[in-house]
């Protein structure tokens, strides 16, 4: 249990900067042709083998890695000029729960996983792209509520 305990602050500390950042999203202009690409948020592919170094919360976690990467490529994409914040919230959640080697690797490629999906999806901050940062930050929020509320 000693890492359910850890993840408490973590998760408070991604919420309250995920409030503070939603509050200032910059509204962005659609591309040059004046459409808009629709996106699907990416499926996450929850880890195959169980481990020892595996725990009960683990779907929400890697899903919380996943849409902090997101949302570190399209919130820079839109222009929110937060240099390395979400890389931040990354590594803070990386040194919190990532128990092993195994587990690190996990955590990193959710987030890479998040990252990448966008970057190859978009090129320009669009209509689409501002609703799906509005989104993840609404997804990541109840994720870290819930897993605060389960600490409980």
């Amino acid at each position: 249990m000693r890492s359910r305990a850890i993840i408490k602050p973590t998760a408070a500390a991604i919420v309250a900067a995920m409030a503070a950042v939603a509050l200032a999203a910059p509204a962005c202009a659609q591309n040059a042709a004046g459409t808009q690409k629709q996106h699907q948020a990416p499926a996450s592919a929850p880890p195959k083998a169980i481990t020892a170094d595996d725990r009960p919360y683990d779907t929400q976690i890697f899903r919380l890695s996943e849409i902090l990467g997101a949302l570190h490529y399209l919130r820079e994409l839109c222009g929110a000029n937060e240099g390395q914040v979400w890389r931040e919230h990354m590594r803070e959640l990386v040194a919190s729960e990532g128990t092993s080697a195994l587990r690190r690797a996990k955590l990193v490629e959710s987030f890479n996983r998040g990252y990448r999906d966008y970057s190859r999806t978009y090129r320009s901050c669009t209509q689409p792209a501002i609703v799906a940062i509005q989104r993840y930050m609404e997804q990541a929020s109840a994720i870290t509520d819930g897993l605060i509320a389960n600490d409980k």
